[in-house]
């Protein structure tokens, strides 16, 4: 369930393809599988990490559909929402919801909601016709700086009146706002879950307060980054660090710049854990040049990430 203020760590696949670009079905199923296996508090597709701009939307709903048979129930399942209008978005929403997914993360309508400030109003009507329109829970969108609206505490405030909204995914990159983000949830009259989306510094927005994460590191790492979440909560940060110190590095290395090559560097990730047979995303992403994917293996085996 998702509940107000929502905690936990909510996984957010990738998703393998075959080389020319076509949606590997048969290794997605394998793929759920193993995540659902890995007990994370929520699973989320058709997010960034899994490409949804490069879906139509009949493969979004099949997405959806093969992913939940995979999943059987063990998690709770999120699709993204991406749309360039209110009523799409809304009649996207209504239509995943009869698919059976459980929750929403509402990507900001581009490009509409880029650049800052956007009106408080723009933001608020465009969650609530989402939310009314599917009837579930919804995660609102924190993305770094310009690249969409800003979450100033009164616009979250304005927002958390929505009795759908369950959390925020703080994906900033920024340490200010995210502790901006952390204090204006915990002062709301009804406070909602703050979820670092910071890939490079997980573990750190998990001690400066967040309830959990939304991330795409999970798709690979899932059951250490539960580890990592419940010994913070708990107050064993000496567990928690260790965890880190192992994943950080990879972390870092497929989230730096150009950011939107993460996609292929964690897909050599789980190639090289025997998870994807492949590396390709759909064009126009590229895939990664021999010199990095090598840096990238030979990262993965000396900081000793798992494999199944």
């Amino acid at each position: 369930m998702l509940n107000r203020p929502f905690t936990g760590v909510i996984a957010a696949p990738f998703l393998p393809m075959h080389d020319d670009g076509e949606i590997d079905w048969a290794t997605l199923e394998r793929y759920m599988d193993w995540i659902a296996a890995q007990a994370p508090g929520g699973i989320a597709m058709n997010m960034d990490a899994s490409e949804v701009i490069a879906l139509d939307e009949d493969e979004q709903v099949e997405v959806v559909r093969v992913c939940l048979g995979a999943i059987r129930a063990r998690a709770p399942f999120l699709s993204g929402v991406v749309a360039g209008s209110t009523r799409a978005a809304a009649a996207k929403a209504e239509k995943l919801a009869r698919a059976d997914v459980e929750g929403f993360a509402v990507f900001p309508p581009f490009p509409t909601f880029s650049g800052a400030p956007v009106p408080e109003e723009m933001i608020v009507r465009y969650h609530r016709a989402i939310a009314e329109a599917a009837r579930l829970p919804i995660i609102c969108f924190q993305f770094p700086k310009g690249w969409g609206p800003d979450y100033t505490p009164e616009i979250l405030a304005a927002a958390a009146g929505i009795p759908a909204l369950v959390a925020i995914k703080e994906a900033s990159f920024d340490v200010a706002q995210t502790l901006q983000t952390i204090d204006a949830a915990r002062r709301l009259e009804r406070p909602i879950g703050v979820l670092t989306g910071s890939d490079t510094f997980i573990f750190e927005a998990l001690t400066m307060g967040c309830d959990g994460a939304l991330i795409g590191f999970a798709g690979t790492a899932t059951r250490e980054l539960v580890a990592m979440n419940e010994g913070v909560r708990r107050g064993d940060l000496a567990a928690a660090k260790a965890i880190w110190d192992r994943l950080g590095p990879i972390t870092r290395l497929c989230w730096r710049p150009p950011i939107r090559d993460f996609r292929p560097r964690m897909k050599e990730v789980l190639r090289w854990q025997g998870l994807f047979p492949s590396s390709a995303c759909r064009e126009p992403q590229l895939g990664v040049l021999e010199p990095e994917r090598r840096a990238i293996v030979e990262l993965c085996e000396t900081q000793g990430l798992s494999r199944p």
